[in-house]
């Protein structure tokens, strides 16, 4: 079910109510949050189970520690960043699978963050230390579900209501997006309200084109966006494909790239793309040149070149100024957007400049009345650095999620909380 926010005090007052957030935010080497966002996004859902009388119970996963406690990925570092932002102090059980103690203590209006969900291999479902070449490994698979629904279990138990408001894991069958929905009946599990208004941004996307439906893909490898991009060939009038994907359609095409970034198992995946365009009648936007480096750091030797036309020695790392001029505008002239993914690596402020003029021009179209739909990671990070998160229609706290919804797959998150 939808939270129901007219009865929400009748639901939750005096009740331990568990919320699946997505609290997997960047983090300096110091352990200082970097972008709060996903943070920020979770609060009305968290406040709104405070303010009608609830104990609140908070869990999330953080980084990839593939089933082994890491420091470097413990949620405890962030006990003071959402205790500021909730305005109460959040305790924290340093175990999330021995929690029980500590979730049957709080009383209404107090919070328990729970540790990395992750430090346990249950919660991703996958078996660890083997290989799926392996004879046991099918064995070992259906050996460690058994083992994930007891410890989805075991979450359940701390709590009378489950909130699943993690639109960001929402494409994955773990156990606290969607195993842990089993042990609550239809009237004690239901979506909080980031997830409902992501889920509406989505359909706005979908259901309500306005063309020129422009989508930007970014990222370094064609191989983790090749089903949305196949997707997107039957949806949208231009297709703008940059970051390190850049170079491999260039070599694909018989371009030198240097030592750019390439996947050379997936040449004959981006010819096909660029046929596919053309069978599709869109508009398929490459990179032409690029700032490119001689090293992978900030202060490199730099040199704009064509993007396949890359001396030896040299990597493509940003967008060049002619690409910048395509891009934006074709962005420009959009009535929908779509941005997943930079056009470089802007955490390096001398290769953040593609990145920038795809923000700027994303910008201007939404205020020419275009929805821009922004979503991944990197592209709300981008959004974030440049200060124009207040300039675009609509910021996705999911990445593969989104990308998976555009696609048209249900995903397990919602599908275990709608019954479907």
């Amino acid at each position: 079910m939808v939270w129901p926010a007219e009865c929400c005090v009748q639901i939750v007052k005096g009740k331990k109510v568990i919320v699946r957030v997505d609290f997997n935010v960047p983090l300096d080497d110091n352990g200082n949050i970097t972008d709060d966002t996903r943070i920020r996004g979770a609060l009305p859902t968290l406040k709104k189970v405070l303010a009608d009388g609830g104990s609140l119970i908070i869990m999330s996963h953080m980084g990839k520690p593939k089933g082994k406690v890491n420091p470097k990925f413990s949620l405890g570092q962030i006990v003071d960043a959402v205790s500021e932002k909730l305005g109460v102090k959040v305790q924290f059980a340093p175990d999330c699978a021995k929690a029980q103690d500590a979730a049957a203590a709080l009383k209404p209006g107090e919070v328990l963050l729970l540790e990395n969900l992750r430090f346990y291999p249950e919660e991703e479902g996958k078996p660890v230390g083997i290989d799926k070449e392996d004879p046991k490994y099918d064995e070992a698979k259906k050996e460690m579900k058994a083992r994930q629904k007891d410890f989805a279990k075991t979450l359940a138990s701390y709590a009378d209501i489950y909130i699943n408001d993690a639109f960001g894991t929402a494409h994955r069958k773990h156990a606290s997006t969607a195993v842990i929905a089993d042990n609550f009946d239809a009237d004690h599990k239901m979506l909080g309200y980031l997830m409902e208004k992501e889920v509406q941004a989505v359909d706005n996307v979908l259901s309500n084109i306005k063309h020129p439906f422009t989508a930007i893909m970014g990222g370094s490898k064609v191989s983790t966006k090749i089903g949305i991009i196949e997707n997107l060939l039957g949806k949208v009038d231009n297709l703008i494909l940059c970051g390190g994907m850049t170079y491999t359609f260039a070599k694909a095409q018989g371009g030198h790239i240097g030592k750019s970034i390439c996947e050379d198992d997936k040449l004959d995946v981006a010819l096909d793309v660029i046929k596919k365009a053309k069978e599709n009648g869109v508009n398929l936007v490459l990179g032409t040149d690029c700032i490119a480096g001689d090293d992978f750091k900030n202060d490199c030797n730099t040199q704009i070149c064509p993007a396949n036309a890359i001396p030896e020695g040299w990597e493509g790392l940003d967008a060049g100024p002619e690409t910048r001029k395509a891009f934006a505008k074709v962005i420009e002239d959009a009535k929908t957007i779509l941005w997943n993914g930079p056009a470089g690596v802007f955490e390096m402020d001398n290769f953040a400049g593609g990145s920038k003029a795809i923000a700027e021009a994303i910008a201007k179209a939404t205020a020419n009345g275009a929805f821009s739909l922004i979503g991944g990671g990197d592209s709300v990070a981008c959004i974030n650095k440049f200060g124009m998160a207040d300039k675009v229609s609509y910021i996705s706290t999911g990445g593969g999620a989104l990308l998976e919804a555009i696609e048209g797959k249900v995903l397990p998150g919602i599908a275990a909380i709608k019954g479907e």
